[in-house]
């Protein structure tokens, strides 16, 4: 199983970036797929998910009209547009595979938000 973010970096408040993560070794649309993200010093929270099929998001309060999750069954791949960054939204950003048995993580991706 492999789970591989990209599409991290730094970037000016108000700006936007668009998070990916490719899925390998497992049957991607039987998976809810989340992200996930840990700011320095503070526990590691959910940002947004999505059902395998994609019918259904949930998001953050903290990120609701600003984050867009989505995903392509096709290409094994679970997308987070993040726009309006702000200082707060910097953090390690992790892709979460799950079913109800198991969870998979990815590595993570630096997102950082600073003038």
């Amino acid at each position: 199983v492999q789970l591989v973010e990209s599409g991290g970096g730094l970037v000016q408040p108000g700006g936007s970036l668009r998070l990916s993560c490719a899925a390998s070794g497992f049957t991607f649309s039987s998976y809810r797929m989340s992200w996930y993200r840990q700011a320095p010093g503070k526990e590691r929270e959910l940002v947004a998910g999505i059902t395998g099929t994609g019918d259904s998001t949930n998001y953050a309060d903290s990120v609701k009209g600003r984050f867009t999750i989505s995903r392509d069954n096709a290409k094994n791949t679970v997308y987070l547009q993040m726009n309006s960054l702000k200082f707060e939204d910097t953090g390690v950003y992790y892709c979460v595979a799950r079913d109800l048995f198991r969870a998979y993580w990815g590595q993570g991706t630096q997102v950082t938000v600073s003038s």
